[in-house]
């Protein structure tokens, strides 16, 4: 894993962010994303949240990837059955979110990216290569089987999807 991009990819994205949050304008805020049912505050909202739930995940690879691979399978398979009430929630939690604005969204994602340059930094080698198996049907970037590299580049991939999908300043 080359720790180094993953960290300049990071910090791309926040520097993203914070131009996006400092040139859009109320209305394109309000106007509809691309291919959601999001408005563009809400996006940006769920753009940060991409970054926040990766903290859990890194938590999640450190605990399941010390049980026995079945255990981990099944609690995937567990995970994925729920992926309809998952969608729910995650929606609806962006859209909650987008109510606290753009500006916090830019001054939280800095305190999580912060917050993953420290833990990635602390991670050992052994430990990068942990894995356990993931719920695919609750995203596009998840396979089946993830290690806690992977999930270090997670939100990277998240972001840049959803970056596309928004329509400010188009």
């Amino acid at each position: 894993m080359d720790r180094q991009a993953v960290h300049e990819q990071w910090d791309r994205d926040l520097a993203t962010l914070r131009v996006l949050v400092a040139g859009a304008t109320a209305a394109e805020l309000r106007r509809r994303s691309r291919g959601t049912r999001w408005t563009n505050r809400q996006l940006v909202f769920h753009l940060v949240f991409g970054y926040q739930v990766t903290r859990a995940l890194l938590l999640l690879v450190r605990l399941s990837g010390r049980l026995p691979g079945r255990v981990s399978r099944g609690f995937a398979a567990g995970l994925d059955a729920a992926a309809r009430p998952f969608h729910l929630v995650n929606y609806l939690g962006s859209c909650g979110g987008g109510l606290l604005g753009p500006r916090f969204a830019a001054w939280w994602f800095a305190r999580i990216v912060a917050s993953l340059h420290r833990s990635l930094d602390r991670a050992g080698e052994a430990e990068l290569a942990r894995e356990m198996a993931f719920p695919v049907r609750w995203d596009p970037f998840f396979r089946s089987s993830m290690t806690l590299a992977d999930v270090y580049r997670y939100p990277a991939r998240h972001f840049a999807f959803h970056l596309q999908q928004l329509t400010v300043g188009r």
